[in-house]
């Protein structure tokens, strides 16, 4: 379980988070969603402790974060929103620092490493440089990193980002296989198509205030008449302000 409690998080004067109150449950996916700036990856990247809130409390299996961050991450998997570390290392070099990081064994790192090359078609491809690579590319060698150690919970910020369709469907059908057994899955996507795909329940995010958290048939409940992309836009607030824009011309 993963508990973020009246989480907020201040850059001088701007609000990124304010007063996050959030609960996903072993074997849940969670979607965040969200414009450009509603606070999904501040989220993210505070669970993940690449930042710090400026005040509230995250816990992890009953385990305060600022305590324990060590053992946290040693149980989480992480893919970035720009994929753009690590780029003067062949991929398989970076693949051997995660293992290592995570102390894996030698034949548990070659077993799985072997797995999720055959999954994402990348073996002709393992020694090259990263920075060679296009941007999809550079997402399967992230997204492969953390799933290596094969964790309990992952965090993935826009991760099917510049993936082909084929590593996309790979990655979608391995995160519900992940969930079904009794892990968790915590996702920021654009796409609300593939949130309605994946998602056991929405957090749907504005200006860093939670504005619904909760299935996508109890926010169809709410608005029946209306497609997902009406409510979203509509809670958004941005359906709005282009309609006002547009009697306005």
């Amino acid at each position: 379980m993963i508990e973020f409690k009246g989480v907020s998080k201040v850059y001088e004067e701007k609000v990124a988070l304010k007063d996050l109150n959030l609960t996903i449950e072993d074997g849940e996916i969670v979607g965040l969603i969200g414009h450009n700036g509603a606070g999904k990856s501040t989220t993210i990247k505070s669970l993940v402790s690449i930042i710090n809130p400026t005040a509230g409390q995250i816990a992890v299996d009953g385990l305060d974060l600022e305590k324990n961050r060590l053992a946290i991450k040693c149980k989480t998997g992480y893919v970035a929103d720009s994929p753009d570390l690590f780029l003067r290392l062949s991929a398989e070099e970076f693949w051997e620092l995660v293992a290592i990081s995570y102390d894996m064994k030698q034949t548990q790192y070659e077993a799985r490493l072997k797995e999720l090359l055959e999954i994402f078609d990348f073996s002709e491809h393992r020694y090259e440089v990263i920075e060679s690579f296009s941007h999809g590319m550079r997402q399967k060698v992230f997204v492969i990193g953390a799933l290596l150690s094969d964790p309990d919970i992952w965090v993935l910020d826009e991760p099917l980002t510049g993936l082909d369709p084929q590593a996309a469907f790979d990655l979608k059908q391995m995160m519900k296989k992940h969930a079904e057994k009794g892990k968790t899955v915590l996702f920021s996507t654009h796409v609300l198509e593939v949130a309605e795909q994946l998602c056991d329940r929405l957090a749907i995010l504005k200006k860093g205030e939670l504005i619904f958290y909760g299935t996508i048939a109890e926010l169809k409940d709410k608005h029946p008449e209306k497609s997902l992309e009406s409510i979203y836009l509509d809670m958004a607030g941005r359906k709005e302000e282009l309609e006002h824009e547009m009697e306005g011309d």
